[in-house]
């Protein structure tokens, strides 16, 4: 039996829950029995059934669970949380054999899982495709073991280096298609997140209206308020914090949250607090640089036009050596698009 390759399907399927079961992981289940494929399953939304659940669920014969082989792709749970334990189930069905692709990091799991399907009897292997699933997974892990969310720092700039004309303006960078793509991306993570210069200059919605999907939260930091209240990140068109130094305060779909003001970690603290595993930052070079300059990121995505403003505000800068490929710097991931046209 090849386990690698159940193992991929298991990974394939839990991707399908991507932006949809924040603050839980993603995860995939597959039900092999005598070298066929009899049931699969994926979790699919917050609070709702997880992937263990819904591939037993599809198997039609449930007789042959007894001598049938579980692929998933997280570590089982061993608690109670929304929903009973995936682990007690996979028992109860008396499943032959479970291979996991990794350990859940997560203190009421870690381990807790893998031990109760043992002494159940249930014959166990982990650590199958562990990279992939870690991968796939980096998000929930970040949160759990750095207690903080994953960092995304995106922006556009020009040819020469520039993100922005002098006024501010940093309109016609990006061509339509790289709009639409980071809509997609805006849809596949938690929250999006914007300084005050950025709302006053460009007054973005932050929204994902180009592509199918939810909308991020929108994060405004604004310290002193200086934000109207017109613009349109305060529209109802989706959930907006305001971390701020002055007040707390809650109305309809905006909340005001004093917090510190004085760096990037105890901003990601207070997101880490609300759940938001994940956070896309989009602006502008103040605020990304911040987050660069006190070393709290963890991927950035840099569209590289073929424009030129011949003099701006420049472009933030991560390492000197700008390409149109992925690259690694301190243990981070850089990706560069061309964007032309």
């Amino acid at each position: 039996m090849d386990d690698k390759l159940y193992m991929k399907r298991a990974l394939e399927l839990a991707a399908l829950g991507r932006g949809h079961v924040s603050p839980n992981p993603m995860v995939g289940c597959v039900i092999v029995h005598e070298g066929k494929i009899v049931g699969e399953g994926y979790h699919k939304k917050y609070g709702e059934a997880h992937a263990e659940v819904n591939a037993i669920k599809s198997v039609k014969d449930q007789s042959i669970l007894s001598s049938s082989t579980a692929y998933v792709s997280l570590e089982p749970c061993a608690h109670h949380g929304k929903t009973p334990p995936c682990a007690d189930l996979l028992i109860q069905k008396k499943i032959k054999k479970v291979v996991i692709a990794c350990r859940d990091p997560f203190d009421q799991v870690d381990g807790k899982g893998i031990e109760k399907m043992e002494k159940a009897g249930i014959e166990v292997k982990f650590d199958v495709l562990k990279g992939d699933a870690e991968r796939l997974n980096v998000r929930f892990f970040t949160s759990v073991k750095k207690q903080r969310p994953y960092v995304i720092l995106k922006w556009a700039q020009t040819a020469d280096g520039f993100v922005a004309r002098e006024n501010n303006d940093s309109k016609w960078i990006s061509n339509d298609y790289s709009r639409q793509l980071v809509h997609k991306w805006r849809t596949e993570e938690d929250a999006i997140l914007v300084g005050k210069n950025t709302a006053i200059h460009d007054d973005p919605s932050l929204t994902s209206r180009d592509w199918q999907g939810k909308n991020p939260i929108r994060i405004l930091l604004d310290s002193n308020l200086e934000v109207k209240t017109t613009q349109k990140i305060f529209n109802s068109d989706a959930d907006t914090l305001v971390l701020n130094s002055l007040k707390e305060e809650k109305s309809e779909n905006i909340e005001w949250i004093k917090t510190e003001m004085n760096n990037p970690w105890s901003v990601l603290r207070k997101l880490h607090e609300r759940k938001i595993q994940s956070v896309i930052i989009e602006g502008g070079t103040q605020v990304l640089n911040s987050f660069i300059n006190e070393n709290c990121w963890d991927e950035a995505r840099v569209f590289i036009s073929d424009k030129k403003f011949r003099k701006g505000i420049s472009a933030p800068i991560i390492d000197s050596t700008a390409s149109t490929e992925e690259a690694i710097f301190d243990d981070k991931l850089i990706i560069y698009l061309n964007d032309h046209g």
